[in-house]
C-alpha cells in the first residue's frame, strides 16, 4: 500500500469508528432509533445506550453498570472482562443477541465436559437482575462496542420518572 492509501484506509477506519458503526454487535447496529422517556431503542427494537457528545451516557446504561457491578462482576470480572471461570461478557456481547443473553440470564447455561466445568445459573427469581436485565444488557453492549471504558461512568443522565416508576413496580421497593 502506498502512503495515500493507508491514510485513506486509516480515515475510513477512524470514521466507521467515529460513527458507532459496530458490525460485531450480535443484535446489530447499536444506533439509536427511538426512545421512550430516556430509555432507547435500536431499529430492530433492541435495547440500546445513548452517549452524548460530552461523554454523557443515559440513565439505563448507568443502571446497567450499578446493577452488573452488584450481581454479575463477582463471576464475570469488573467491566465485563471476563475471568478463570466465567467468560468475558464484552467480548461475548459482540455476537450474542439479545434475545440469548436474556435467555441465558433468565434460565442459565450448562458447559460441563472433560475440558470444561462452567455453569451459568438462573437468574430468574433474582429480582435484581430481572427488574433490570435491560439495563445490564445496554452496559454490556455499550462495553462490547468500545462505546464506554472500564471503570465508573464519569456522568449520566438523570434517573427519569418512568424509571423510578419501573422500579418501584417491579420491585416493590419504593
Amino acid at each position: 500500500m502506498s502512503g495515500n492509501q493507508w491514510k485513506f484506509a486509516l480515515v475510513m477506519l477512524a470514521s466507521a469508528l467515529a460513527s458507532g458503526a459496530a458490525c460485531a454487535d450480535g443484535s446489530g447496529d447499536p444506533a439509536v432509533a427511538t426512545s421512550d422517556n430516556g430509555k432507547y431503542v435500536d431499529k430492530d427494537g433492541n435495547p440500546t445506550y445513548k452517549i452524548s457528545q460530552d461523554g454523557t451516557i443515559d440513565w439505563y446504561a448507568f443502571s446497567g453498570f450499578r446493577r452488573y457491578h452488584s450481581d454479575c462482576h463477582v463471576c464475570h470480572g469488573p467491566n465485563g472482562e471476563g475471568s478463570s471461570y466465567a467468560p468475558a461478557l464484552a467480548e461475548s456481547l459482540k455476537t450474542l443477541s439479545y434475545a440469548d443473553f436474556t435467555n441465558v440470564v433468565t434460565n442459565g447455561r450448562k458447559n460441563v465436559d472433560a475440558a470444561n466445568d462452567k455453569v451459568m445459573p438462573s437468574f430468574a427469581s433474582n429480582v435484581n437482575v430481572m427488574c433490570f436485565i435491560d439495563d445490564i444488557y445496554v452496559y454490556l453492549r455499550a462495553r462490547a462496542n468500545g462505546a464506554i471504558p472500564g471503570g465508573r461512568p464519569p456522568s449520566h443522565e438523570d434517573k427519569s420518572q418512568a424509571a423510578k416508576d419501573a422500579e418501584t413496580s417491579c420491585t416493590g421497593i419504593k
